[in-house]
């Protein structure tokens, strides 16, 4: 992965330029070993498989490279919207959103420099707890009290480390 192609601008997240290394290459490395991760895990596997045929696997994984790519490159790829079909899925809860930021964090450790890591697994923290919100709202849920899952709700491999904060 060699950074990615000269950029027309500088694109700026959270105040700082975006590491170079981080491109469409490494997008699609994390995408496609993520969710090969959640098609095998016991706990995720069950709710993405019985919703996503084996024959569109392929374009879903489209999809999210085309979504990070427009969430950390700032491209214009993805117009989608993610959060209504996670609305549909009765059976969400904190821990599949605890599991799938595990998955993540383990994910983007293997394949990302920290601070590219960080990057990504700060905006998947976001989307996570954006989405739990949504979801339950539209249950009719009280979500004054609901926390953000923070690093420390994360169990990482010893060594690796996210964002400056220990498992």
């Amino acid at each position: 992965m060699n950074g990615r192609s000269a950029p027309e601008r500088t694109v700026i997240i959270d105040g700082k330029p975006l590491p170079e290394v981080l491109d469409e290459a490494m997008i699609a490395a994390v995408v496609h070993d993520f969710y090969d991760r959640i098609r095998e895990d016991p706990l995720l596997g069950p709710v993405f498989n019985s919703r996503i045929a084996a024959d569109d696997w392929p374009r879903h994984l489209g999809r999210m490279c085309d979504f990070w790519s427009a969430t950390l490159l700032r491209t214009a790829r993805y117009q989608g919207r993610p959060l209504p079909p996670h609305l549909a899925i009765p059976e969400l809860e904190r821990r599949h959103f605890e599991r799938w930021l595990q998955l993540f964090a383990e994910t983007v450790d293997t394949f990302c420099p920290e601070e590219v890591a960080s990057l990504f697994l700060d905006r998947a923290m976001r989307i996570a707890h954006s989405f739990r919100l949504a979801i339950g709202f539209h249950r009719g849920e009280d979500t004054t009290g609901l926390c953000p899952i923070g690093y420390g709700d994360l169990v990482r491999p010893a060594g690796q480390v996210t964002n400056g904060e220990g498992a």
